[in-house]
């Protein structure tokens, strides 16, 4: 069963979009190039939130 957690090795700043990338299997700088596309577009507060709360909720790919 694949699992969604935010990756240790690949990580930038929680690991949020690394973790999103491996979960879809596509590459972690694109999933980036997304969410700074979606945060300038939504005037940043929606994207903010949501990768602060994900940060919070999402476990490392170590814990289980």
């Amino acid at each position: 069963m694949k699992r969604l957690y935010r990756d240790q090795d690949d990580r930038k700043l929680a690991g949020i979009c690394a973790g999103v990338a491996k979960y879809f299997n596509i590459d972690p700088t694109l999933v980036r190039i997304i969410t700074v596309a979606v945060f300038f577009m939504t005037g940043g507060f929606p994207v903010l939130f949501a990768y602060i709360i994900g940060a919070f909720i999402i476990p490392n790919e170590g814990d289980y």
